[in-house]
């Protein structure tokens, strides 16, 4: 490291890589001194959300300061696997956006050359920082709602609509990770479907179904072209089921004492399945923000040596099912098998 603090730098400032400078700037351990941007305009709302760093148009600069010590890449996803490799092999530590990648073997050589270099590789999988989410594993693992049948999420909006992106390849990426993480365990299968009415070939919607080895399944429905915004996760338990809704200003997890038993003794085939109906609560989960959980976590894994809790294999991980989702797309929703 050069002096006593980690030294930042970010490439990509503009739609969210804004949001990385404004976090890089408030974590502890580490200083922001380095942008990188081609566009004018996104280098100049740097220099003031990070008056002290230097704001520069070339990336190369960035790689080839001693006061660089680590990099997040926040640009368009088909330029993550070129500017991720150039600062491994600059000895940086690397924190690339999601999707890590747009092919598997790049984020299979990504993850290899980490690997090899010594350096942190850690992926943006926002989500996992949620303290929200971070509960409901907790309660997952803690047996509080049983075992864990099905879960799905909605992640659907009027736009952004990006030319360069389908919605399953923007939005998709924030889901599976969720999926991964609260499962902890990679699907047996994909099939998915998506329809394309803005633009050719980029899908606008996408309806996805995971299934896993020992009977769980997953359901991803992704767009940006719907009236509503809904960031939505239900898990359904044997014994209780959990929303959890992002775009609620507070109160965003509720607990559900539903279920339904079969019954041992019973004397008709009604009385067969018997269905709970118990109470809703509300937890009290702290609000923090996750981006800056996020930026600090990558700071302090770097300083202690740590494994992220999104390391790059994890992004790798979510790439190939988006591949694997969209090649079950390119054949009208036939299933494509992710065994290893």
């Amino acid at each position: 490291m050069s002096g006593t603090d980690l030294g930042l730098g970010v490439v990509g400032a503009g739609y969210w890589g804004k949001n990385i400078v404004r976090n890089f700037g408030r974590v502890t351990g580490a200083e922001l001194r380095y942008v990188a941007d081609l566009n004018e305009a996104h280098r100049d709302r740097a220099r003031e959300l990070a008056p002290l760093a230097t704001v520069t148009d070339d990336y190369e600069e960035m790689l080839a300061s001693s006061d660089v010590d680590a990099i997040a890449v926040c640009t368009p996803a088909a330029s993550h696997h070129a500017l991720a490799k150039a600062a491994i092999l600059a000895g940086k530590h690397v924190f690339v956006e999601k999707p890590l990648t747009l092919l598997g073997e790049h984020a299979d050589e990504l993850v290899d050359l980490a690997e090899e270099h010594g350096v942190t590789l850690m992926v943006g999988h926002l989500m996992i920082h949620h303290p929200a989410l971070r509960w409901i594993k907790e309660q997952i693992e803690t047996g509080e709602i049983g075992d864990l049948h099905y879960l799905y999420c909605q992640r659907v909006n009027l736009g952004v609509v990006r030319s360069d992106e389908s919605a399953w390849w923007s939005l998709a990426p924030h889901d599976l990770s969720i999926v991964l993480y609260l499962l902890d365990q990679q699907p047996s299968t994909i099939s998915a479907r998506g329809a394309a009415y803005l633009r050719p070939d980029i899908e606008d919607v996408v309806f996805a179904n995971l299934k896993f080895d020992g009977g769980h399944m997953a359901e991803v429905h992704t767009s940006w072209l719907d009236p509503h915004k809904s960031r939505l996760l239900t898990l359904v338990g044997s014994r209780r089921m959990v929303t959890f809704d992002d775009t609620a200003p507070r109160e965003k997890v509720r607990v559900y004492d539903k279920g339904a038993e079969r019954t041992v003794d019973y004397q008709s085939y009604a009385e067969l399945i018997t269905l709970r109906q118990g109470d809703i609560w509300i937890p009290s989960i702290p609000g923090t923000e996750p981006l800056l959980l996020e930026c600090q976590h990558f700071v302090d894994c770097i300083r202690d040596g740590r494994t992220p809790d999104t390391p790059g294999s994890q992004g790798r991980d979510v790439v190939k099912i988006l591949q694997a989702g969209q090649q079950s797309m390119d054949n009208d929703g036939a299933p494509v098998s992710l065994a290893p």
